[in-house]
């Protein structure tokens, strides 16, 4: 018997189901798409399946690797006896995701592609595509739930924490909340296996996909290589003393360990060397030995293009909780203005990893409120200048 996981309220924006009620799914290939199209097909919905080409390459790896998400996604098509369409949004990626992307990493910081594709590419070219084929609503394999009435949609963690997407959905608005349903809101990673499996999908065991959003699994530093030049410069530890030579401060991260090769520092403990600063007008990448250095952790940070799921964000300070990075857990913190579209979030504790470019996702409990890109980070050794009104 194929399980059944009924759609509640909080995760289904739709007040009755029937026949005539349209939804366009963005068939991956993947397990999770999948899964739910097979769920709104059982609960009475017309479905009807998308899948997306957002990333032109001729590398001839990530050809056969879209093909072969392409025949995963027919078969789904097939199996559950579906309409299966096929848009091409290469061009709205390039221009609206990867070139703001590249702009980013050339400027010291690290943004999120996965969040971008899902502001300007899921949730809007998809959505509209998904509008002019006749569609009602849209549904994704994201694990995230939908609350609210109409007018005042709220984006809700998974029941499954450790699948929770909120991180990556909270630039989602009203007017996407209202066109978006959400199947796996209540579900775990391996209930929706066993459900593919029993209904017969052949990617039901189909690994998780870690690359960047439609472009893949790669050497990220050999990737970005070949749209930004290299400028090498000195690696410089926090106490002033020259360690090696970067590649290039865009092929760096806040907090990242692998690939500075400093290991067997002459005088030096055993400890590994983390990334705690960029200083983009010196080409200096700055470092501290030891994982929870004083130097890589941050008692605050500054926001900046907030993006608010009820369309207008909290009116004076409030207190939440932040999530730094996908799979971080969220921290108690303070929220307050300090000027036009810009906030700062105070911890309660200091974090690690702070890093400029990333987002920095608010909760109220259950709740996703939205978030913001850091744009700077308050480093414990200047946790004395600030004081939030």
């Amino acid at each position: 018997m194929i399980l059944k996981a009924p759609l509640s309220r909080a995760n289904v924006n739709i007040s009755a189901m029937n026949a005539s009620t349209r939804v366009i799914v963005g068939l991956s290939g993947g397990v999770d798409s999948a899964v739910s199209a097979w769920l709104l097909r059982e609960q009475g919905y017309r479905v009807e399946g998308l899948f997306m080409k957002n990333w032109e390459d001729d590398d001839s790896a990530t050809h056969c690797s879209a093909e072969a998400d392409f025949a995963d996604a027919r078969q789904v098509a097939s199996t559950l006896d579906i309409p299966l369409h096929r848009a091409n949004f290469a061009a709205e990626y390039r221009q609206q995701v990867f070139d703001h992307c590249l702009d980013e990493f050339r400027a010291g910081r690290t943004p999120n592609p996965d969040i971008l594709c899902n502001q300007r590419i899921k949730f809007r070219a998809f959505l509209d595509h998904a509008i002019r084929l006749g569609g009602d609503y849209v549904a994704t394999g994201h694990y995230a739930g939908i609350g609210g009435d109409a007018g005042a949609r709220t984006l809700l963690r998974a029941a499954d924490a450790n699948k929770d997407q909120t991180y990556f959905l909270y630039t989602l608005g009203q007017e996407q909340l209202e066109r978006a349903i959400f199947p796996l809101a209540t579900m775990s990673k391996p209930d929706v296996r066993a459900l593919a499996d029993q209904a017969g999908f052949a990617n039901f065991d189909k690994p998780d996909s870690t690359g960047i959003c439609f472009i893949g699994e790669r050497d990220f530093r050999d990737f970005l290589s070949r749209f930004i030049d290299a400028r090498p410069g000195p690696i410089i530890s926090v106490e002033g003393e020259e360690l090696g030579q970067h590649v290039g401060l865009a092929f760096y991260t806040l907090g990242q360990r692998r690939g500075l090769a400093l290991g067997g520092q002459t005088g030096k403990p055993g400890l590994p060397w983390y990334v705690a600063e960029k200083e983009l007008q010196s080409n200096r990448l700055i470092v501290a030995q030891g994982h929870d250095h004083p130097a890589l952790m941050s008692t605050a940070l500054t926001g900046i293009h907030w993006q608010w799921v009820d369309g207008e964000g909290p009116a004076k300070r409030i207190t939440c909780s932040a999530r730094l990075r996908h799979r971080h857990v969220d921290q108690p913190a303070t929220l307050s203005p300090i000027g036009d579209d810009h906030w700062q979030v105070k911890f309660t504790t200091p974090q690690r990893g702070v890093t400029p470019g990333q987002s920095v996702v608010l909760y109220q409990g259950n709740q996703c409120l939205g978030g913001g890109i850091i744009n700077t980070r308050i480093p414990l050794e200047k946790a004395h200048v600030i004081e939030c009104a």
